[in-house]
């Protein structure tokens, strides 16, 4: 859906279960237009998809991408960005810290995501730019210390062949697609610190030397890397590194480090006050459930103590002020019965992002969690999609 000045708004729909094609495109054809109707009926709407890897092997046979296109355009939506983050499965079974496999050091995790772009330059609308959101690299806790460096080398060369093959995909016509890195709690990045320092340190050197054997010179490889590999700036996920998002933007800016897609998204936030450790435990005990990770955060000093799940923090009983969980709630709600939400970080970044449109133009809704809300905040699907779409809507007017 697009939005002046320049914002194209949709949803993620990883939301919908589906890992094989068939089941993908039935749970599009339920909720697409029913979603479409409530929200722009007489606009197209923009489609944030979410292929696993078997479902785009299926999409790629026969004549189905340019049919699942025709489909598209005939329902008056349009893809403009995908979510290349889950590689598996991604409902109805333990995902945990597997969202993550495979990583950004395997042939696996590329040939998937090069898949990806090449069916996005074919769905994507004549002069529109395209991004695909991606894992951080891998996730930490797979990795003893000594072996981190050659994790961040190896995922730093595979992104900087991904960004020759996207230069070479637009200077052969096709269109502008990014690929935009997402930190989140636990991952190898994990803030606006680690972003620049992986640039910095891996990235551009890395890029330099691929792009190298292209005759490319080292000024115009670091222009180019920073053009196509770029930030998906999830705000639950800055929110639990408890980092503004004017500080992320304005770090981001200066080192020339662009901002491909701007996930909508809260977490869930305590408060200590004048509460004790076990009603704060009670109040967060209904959000601990076997499929997704739901890191904790606690600001400690100048740092953030991560503990790797609700079941760690419960054992821990740590001393806190505040808390906040990855657990993706809805984002037009900020009071959860004992807990909020960090839906003022969703409110500053819109805010921001009126002042500086320049920031980005690709907003995702993604909470994609129903399934596994406590029963109190459940409603039909199509009704809550909607309501958030409405309510980033009014606050971007």
């Amino acid at each position: 859906m697009y939005l002046p000045p320049n914002f194209h708004l949709t949803y993620c729909t990883n939301i919908h279960p589906g890992e094989d094609w068939n089941s993908t495109f039935k749970a599009l054809n339920t909720y697409l237009p029913k979603i479409k109707q409530g929200l722009a009926p007489e606009e197209p709407l923009g489609i944030g998809l979410r292929l696993s890897n078997w479902a785009s092997e299926q999409l790629g046979l026969e004549d189905r991408l340019l049919a699942f296109n025709t489909w598209l355009k005939a329902q008056h939506c349009y893809v403009f960005t995908m979510n290349g983050f889950p590689f598996g499965n991604f409902h109805g079974q333990r995902v945990k810290d597997q969202v993550h496999q495979p990583d950004w050091t395997t042939p696996e995790r590329f040939d998937y995501t090069l898949r990806l772009f090449k069916q996005l330059s074919i769905l994507l609308p004549e002069g529109m730019e395209g991004g695909i959101s991606t894992a951080p690299i891998s996730y930490k806790h797979w990795h003893q210390e000594l072996q981190t460096e050659q994790v961040f080398r190896q995922g730093a060369e595979q992104m900087a062949q991904m960004a020759v093959a996207l230069w070479e995909m637009e200077k052969n016509q096709g269109p502008y697609l990014h690929l935009d890195i997402e930190p989140e709690p636990d991952g190898l990045l994990e803030n606006t610190a680690d972003v620049l320092q992986f640039f910095e340190t891996y990235l551009v050197p890395a890029a330099k030397a691929t792009f190298a054997q292209k005759e490319i010179d080292a000024k115009t490889a670091e222009t180019l890397v920073k053009k196509y590999i770029t930030v998906c700036y999830d705000v639950c996920h800055f929110a639990l590194a408890y980092e503004e998002p004017g500080h992320t933007f304005t770090q981001l800016k200066a080192q020339h480090i662009r901002v491909g897609k701007v996930q909508i998204s809260a977490a869930l936030k305590a408060v200590k006050g004048n509460r004790d450790y076990d009603q704060v435990v009670a109040a967060l005990k209904p959000y601990d459930e076997p499929v997704y990770l739901h890191q904790v955060t606690q600001k400690v000093g100048q740092g953030v103590v991560t503990y790797e799940d609700l079941p760690q923090f419960f054992s821990s009983a740590p001393e806190f002020e505040e808390i906040r969980a990855h657990f993706h709630v809805p984002i037009f709600l900020e009071d959860f019965g004992g807990l909020a939400s960090t839906q003022d970080h969703i409110i500053k970044t819109l805010t921001y992002l009126k002042q500086h449109p320049e920031t980005t133009n690709h907003l995702e809704v993604e909470t994609y969690t129903w399934e596994v809300l406590p029963k109190s905040l459940k409603a039909p699907l199509t009704t809550s999609v909607v309501r958030e779409l409405q309510w980033v809507k009014d606050h971007l007017k």
